[in-house]
């Protein structure tokens, strides 16, 4: 078998992976996740390759990242695809202003990495766990890090720093935006199908339980709705968006919250379930006949219209509106009810292709094209790792 690329792509609740050959056409030999950590965790695999797929529950209980990456690397080895796993990509959330490419984990990278921590308090610190499980696991593999801001980092600087005075801004405190590789993978796939214009003026809806936007031109970021963390912007599953600075002034001062408290509070009890009172879960809030999870859904597909026109103004127009993450690909109520939000701009969302989940779902005669595109930030981490090994050569160890 040819020299294999393992993909890990760890999150706050979730632990993603993917096996391709190193090939250019990167096939695909083992992809799966281990889902609901926090809760109810379940370890899902497809089938691929002669083997069954799998999907079963692995505990009662809450387990930790670390049990996680154990029970991916138990799938590994029951495949026997260790030995021939040469390099091993990792979506790493933050890379600052310095890192804008797929770079070798090293010590001195790792050190500087870990700096970032403050910045992504929740994702950071685990996706370099997992670098550090990975090296012990396979020691003869490569370790190389993905960055969710390197797509951004191409923006006009007016794009990226706020109103502050300009020691802060030289400092690091400006707008790095996030969901990169997501962004990267839909861009390609953009090219595929219009060619090098990809699309034009396109806003990309990467809709998760994290969820922003990105205003691409050509395939190029030029203005995302996530900024100097993974909690500004739209209203997520348990993140609250943007708020005015004010209220975070209010809760230190008047209502005497400590940090970690306000971590606990924005990180995790805002957003879909602080407003519903019911779940994060934007299936369950759309089955809900209570009027506070509707208002939840209806505050949601708001504050994404509202970004849409903002970042409608930021390309001077829009050509492409791409749908893609778990809400966007999964929830037709949502994106009817964004496109019909985004129609004074030519949205014209055709009913019956958005609910049969169709990937071009406009009207023929809708100004603006209207795709729901699967995002894979998996593939986008292996080429960047073929592009790596590229950059390097053919005679070096990538």
């Amino acid at each position: 078998m040819t020299d294999a690329i393992l993909v890990l792509n760890g999150g706050s609740s979730s632990l993603k992976f993917a096996v391709f050959e190193g090939r250019d056409e990167l096939p695909l030999l083992l992809r799966g996740n281990v889902a609901s950590l926090s809760q109810h965790p379940r370890l899902r695999v497809d089938a691929a390759a002669g083997w069954p797929e799998i999907d079963r529950s692995l505990s009662g209980g809450p387990i930790d990242i670390g049990e996680a990456f154990a029970t991916v690397a138990s799938v590994l080895k029951d495949r026997d695809l260790l030995p021939v796993i040469v390099r091993v990509g990792h979506r790493i959330v933050h890379g600052g202003r310095g890192l804008t490419e797929a770079t070798l984990l090293d010590q001195p990278t790792l050190e500087s990495l870990r700096l970032l921590e403050p910045l992504a308090p929740i994702h950071q610190r685990i996706n370099l766990e997992i670098v550090a499980l990975a090296a012990d696991l396979l020691p003869q593999a490569i370790q190389v890090g993905c960055f969710d801001t390197a797509f951004h980092s191409a923006r006009p600087e007016i794009a990226k720093i706020y109103g502050l005075p300009r020691a802060m801004t030289e400092a690091g405190l400006v707008s790095y935006g996030f969901h990169g590789l997501s962004y990267s993978h839909i861009a390609s796939k953009l090219r595929d199908r219009y060619g090098a214009g990809a699309g034009g003026r396109a806003i990309v809806a990467h809709l998760g339980s994290g969820a922003s936007l990105c205003a691409m031109n050509a395939g190029t970021s030029v203005a995302t709705t996530m900024g100097f963390s993974t909690l500004d912007g739209l209203v997520m599953s348990t993140r609250c968006g943007a708020l005015d600075p004010g209220i975070i002034l209010h809760l230190l001062e008047d209502k005497r919250l400590s940090a970690d408290e306000l971590v606990v509070l924005l990180y995790e009890q805002s957003g879909l379930l602080g407003v519903s009172g019911i779940s994060g879960d934007m299936q369950t809030l759309i089955g809900s006949g209570d009027s506070a999870a509707a208002e939840a859904v209806g505050l949601f597909i708001y504050r994404v219209g509202r970004e849409i026109g903002s970042l409608a103004a930021a390309l001077g127009g829009l050509d492409t509106l791409v749908f893609t993450a778990g809400i966007g690909e999964n929830a037709p109520l949502i994106r009817e009810g964004i496109g019909a939000a985004a129609g004074w701009l030519g949205v014209k969302i055709d009913h019956d292709r958005n609910v049969k989940g169709e990937e071009m779902i406009s009207l023929a005669g809708s100004g603006v094209d209207v795709l729901v595109i699967p995002t894979d930030e998996e593939r986008s981490v292996g080429s960047q790792l073929l592009a790596l090994s590229s950059r390097r050569g053919r005679d070096t160890a990538l």
